[in-house]
């Protein structure tokens, strides 16, 4: 979708040294936002989205599963526990396949809606409006904000900005102390805390990330937004004319201009927008949606709240900005007509890929095998001639036990008549590896019609549960194939 931005010209600024030389600055310097608060529909589901999201970041390290912090991404183990799954670095896949999904979801929901992640579950924007609350709450809106900025220090402004900054200090640290808990147990995490006996490391990255979370969210804001973040640049890319995005309806609002409650607007020759600049005045970002979408609108809906608010008091209809479609501002079409070029292709395969890769995902999990095992050959002796009248040849089996109790398993192998597997069963504690050695045998009068030639052969280890009363019933069967060699 071509977008209408507004070119703002920037003077040189001039300057004269003491000898004479002259020094033009080409640059502005970055003017401060003061976003006013504002209440309405889009306001509510905006903080609805943070309760949920902050709700399940820092509620998640705290619960347990089956005697275990649910979630925990254990380094110095190399396990890595979600709820009732057990993953090993050897299951990175499940993580690139899971970045995967979320690449395809915004390409998806970007293509529909424009960018919604960035308005509502971005953490960016997240924790911007958790810092801006604590703000407004301490120093007051908009209004009391630029006053007391531009008010000289005194008792008042030192003890409400120290206030503001102490409270943003305890977000970030108990934002960054509930990251770490994430790869270290936080209950023991919280006792090291409160004894002042963290681990270095651990004090490293819960400051590190408190800081980064106190600098992203108190400071950098919309620069964030409007120049390090790459979303911004590439979603051009991924929504047309048919895409639902911010826009505000310029054939109704134009020309713009004030008025009482009571004048007629058409009498004087405006439109609805009485050019109160209230949009530009709520925006995170600090742009002018009246003039067309940009690059730097994150989607969060605060204009729309906004002017609805000033349209009820003026006796106007809503919806002078609204959620459309640039087809659907030009043309005049209706939410149904707007819904109807949902549809469209680029939408169709973005969903379809998308609902392919979810279906994939979730059946590669349902169907991963409660443990894995690998095949070594020992090189020492490729093989040997026993008493009992056999070639041997010796592997090692190393186990992985994927689950959180502990397993037995039994090898056998296949691949040649008459092959002999000298094996026990070995057992693996819960999330442990077991390490077994295994011999296969094979009668001289097989072995002297294969000699000199590596024989393909097939091992099979199942995980055995004991029954109740006697037997056992196999859990689970996993194959590896290797070779018997077989001397001259």
């Amino acid at each position: 979708m071509a977008s209408s931005r507004k070119v703002i010209p920037i003077a040189p600024v001039s300057d004269t040294s003491d000898d004479g030389a002259q020094f033009v600055s080409m640059y502005q310097k970055q003017a401060t936002i003061y976003p006013r608060a504002v209440k309405g529909w889009f306001a509510t589901w905006r903080w609805v989205f943070v309760w949920l999201t902050q709700l399940l970041f820092y509620g998640a390290p705290w619960l347990q599963w089956g005697g275990r912090q649910a979630v925990l991404f254990d380094l110095e183990a190399q396990r890595f526990y979600i709820f009732g799954l057990l993953l090993y670095p050897q299951d990175l896949i499940y993580l690139a396949a899971l970045l995967v999904l979320s690449a395809l979801a915004l390409f998806f929901f970007t293509a529909v809606a424009g960018r919604l992640w960035c308005g509502y579950t971005c953490p960016q924007t997240v924790y911007t409006e958790i810092f801006m609350w604590a703000e407004r709450r301490i120093e007051g809106d908009r209004i009391a904000r630029m006053r007391l900025d531009q008010a000289p220090w005194g008792v008042n402004k030192v003890l409400r900005k120290g206030a503001k900054q102490g409270a943003w200090l305890a977000i970030a640290l108990f934002t960054g102390f509930s990251f770490v808990g994430y790869f270290t147990p936080i209950r023991e995490l919280a006792a090291a805390a409160l004894a002042l006996d963290m681990s270095a490391w651990n004090a490293f990255w819960v400051l590190f990330y408190g800081a980064a979370t106190y600098g992203n969210a108190g400071f950098l804001r919309e620069q964030m937004c409007k120049y390090m973040c790459p979303y911004a640049r590439f979603q051009s890319a991924l929504i047309d004319k048919d895409s639902l995005v911010i826009a505000y309806d310029a054939g109704r609002g134009d020309p713009r201009g004030s008025r009482s409650k009571k004048a007629d607007a058409a009498a004087q020759g405006l439109g609805d927008c009485i050019d109160c600049t209230l949009c530009v005045q709520v925006c995170p970002t600090g742009i002018d949606i009246r003039n067309g979408l940009q690059n730097e609108c994150i989607g969060c809906a605060a204009c729309i709240d906004v002017c609805d608010d000033v349209m009820d008091k003026m006796g106007y209809a809503k919806g002078l900005i609204r959620y459309s479609t640039e087809n659907g501002v030009v043309n005049g079409w209706t939410r149904l007509q707007m819904l109807k070029r949902a549809l469209r292709p680029r939408v169709l395969i973005y969903g379809a890929v998308l609902s392919a890769a979810s279906v994939a995902f979730a059946a590669s999990v349902a169907m991963r095998s409660p443990f894995k095992f690998d095949v070594i050959k020992d090189r020492g002796a490729l093989a040997r001639v026993v008493e009992e009248g056999a070639v041997e040849n010796v592997y090692r089996i190393q186990i992985m036990n994927r689950t959180e109790g502990a397993q037995t398993y039994r090898v056998a192998a296949s691949g040649i008549e008459g092959l002999e597997v000298l094996a026990k069963p070995v057992s693996a504690g819960p999330a442990a590896v077991a390490s077994m050695s295994v011999s296969l045998r094979l009668p001289f009068a097989v072995a002297q019609g294969l000699a000199g030639r590596s024989v393909p052969v097939v091992f099979e280890v199942a995980g055995v549960q004991p029954r109740a009363g006697n037997g056992a019933d196999t859990s689970a069967i996993q194959f590896e194939k290797s070779t018997f060699f077989i001397p001259r």
